[in-house]
């Protein structure tokens, strides 16, 4: 007697739903399958599928240099189960010129639902819980300020002569921007030394007035 068996081969419902650099959460696969967890083993050992994470799957994309993974805003958006979220890498402070200069082989992730790290395909991101964060598109240099102060701890820059040149070089930022940055995403110990600053440059200043 015979038994017969899915083959990812074949153009099974889950099969032909399956799309090159898409992410898939297995929950999202079940009405497509009636045997869902057998034919994910059998798309990953043919190649047709990728296990990113617990429950997670992505089509490869075929390229030049071979497999690719998805975009990365497509996997993070599968994981959270929510395009709302700001991913961004440390280094991008170096853009304000102000004194970083450190490179770091991280990601961080400020959404509203996980917290912690986790390994997404072959990369670990840093998931932290906000309550209020900036649309990628809306990330200006008064966030990407505010932001590195908040988390400076945990940048390896020298204190002092990073936060000479902000200093400094205060004034170059749109003051109201600024201030909105502050009120929306400052630390309390960010606004409270981002007022010192600010009230030695109004200071400054006035003096130059007069």
């Amino acid at each position: 007697m015979k038994t017969h068996t899915s083959s990812p081969n074949k153009a099974t419902p889950l099969a032909r739903h399956l799309r090159a650099g898409k992410v898939y959460r297995r929950e999202d696969l079940v009405p497509y399958s009636t045997s869902v967890d057998r034919e994910l083993q059998q798309l990953v050992a043919a190649g047709r599928l990728t296990k990113a994470a617990q429950g997670l799957y992505y089509a490869p994309r075929k390229s030049v240099f071979g497999d690719a993974p998805p975009a990365e805003s497509e996997m993070l958006a599968a994981f959270l189960k929510d395009k709302n979220f700001l991913s961004f890498n440390p280094s991008v402070y170096n853009s304000l010129r102000l004194g970083t200069t450190q490179l770091y082989n991280k990601a961080i992730v400020y959404n509203h639902k996980r917290h912690g790290k986790f390994l997404l395909g072959n990369r670990e991101y840093d998931f932290r819980v906000k309550h209020r964060f900036p649309l990628p598109n809306q990330v200006s240099s008064e966030y990407l300020l505010v932001d590195m102060l908040n988390n400076f701890d945990e940048l390896a820059e020298d204190e002092e002569h990073v936060f000479a040149i902000v200093r400094r070089k205060l004034s170059q930022f749109d003051a109201n921007k600024l201030q909105k940055a502050l009120q929306d995403y400052g630390s309390a110990a960010t606004r409270r030394l981002m007022k010192i600053w600010l009230t030695e440059l109004n200071e400054a200043q006035a003096g130059k007035v007069k």
